[in-house]
């Protein structure tokens, strides 16, 4: 019923409009009742995300029994089961793309279901980084900067209609995630112990550039306060001419 629901409600959505279509056209064209609506859906707005509480709770599920070795990967892996809830169903996802474009309540809305993913993943690495301090901060731009990076790919993948491959644009968003929090092996790259001095003489020394090892390890040294958006860039660049 909650499928049927969903599918009547949508299908009235990019007939007559979002604004335009009541809930009571919605269960006149399901042929159930307005109990039967609200039984599944508490407004009009929930029915164009009908999974989106089933992939909360798988996510919620998958988090708590995973291997904790590795929480940066942990958390991007996650990330991947939103990825396959909407590639299981290209045509849908793309008009719900692009109803939520048209519609701003919607994509408020929207928003609203993204910031439960990022609580969710940010609570996962608090119970790995600590609830206070670094720890949480940590955890905090860790999960956001997973979900801006499997929304980049997504969104990318969504604008071209549904072409392609889903997976190549957010598996390299969220490999450029791991190779900024994490290293191989699991292990979250620490914040610098040594004085700020010593730092700020090793970036004059390094020009705040980013230097390939032997093609497999990319050093980048910055200075404090250098916002995130310009060392991943440096990064990327990086990892690009290698």
């Amino acid at each position: 019923m909650r499928e049927v629901l969903a599918q009547a409600a949508f299908q009235l959505f990019l007939e007559r409009g979002f604004e335009r279509t009541t809930v009571d056209d919605i269960v006149a064209r399901a042929g159930v009742g307005r109990r039967s609506f609200f039984r599944y859906f508490p407004s009009k707005e929930d029915a164009v995300f009908p999974d989106h509480e089933r992939c909360l709770a798988e996510m919620t599920e998958f988090l708590a029994a995973v291997d904790d070795s590795d929480p940066v990967g942990a958390v991007c892996d996650a990330a991947r089961i939103v990825l396959r809830m909407y590639a299981d169903n290209p045509e849908f996802s793309v008009q719900r793309y692009r109803l939520t474009r048209e519609v701003p309540g919607l994509r408020t809305y929207e928003l609203s279901v993204v910031r439960r993913y990022e609580q969710t993943l940010a609570g996962h690495l608090r119970g790995r980084f600590g609830e206070g301090g670094d720890g949480e901060l940590r955890a905090e731009v860790i999960a956001a900067s997973v979900v801006a990076a499997h929304n980049n790919g997504l969104r990318l993948w969504l604008r071209s209609g549904g072409e392609g491959d889903p997976e190549e644009a957010v598996d390299h968003a969220l490999d450029l995630v791991r190779a900024v929090w994490a290293r191989p092996g699991g292990e979250v790259v620490p914040v610098s112990a040594r004085p700020e001095r010593e730092a700020a003489e090793a970036v004059g020394a390094a020009a705040s550039a980013p230097v390939s090892v032997d093609g497999e390890v990319v050093v980048m040294v910055a200075r404090k306060g250098t916002p995130m958006w310009r060392v991943v860039q440096q990064i990327e660049a990086a990892v690009g001419e290698s």
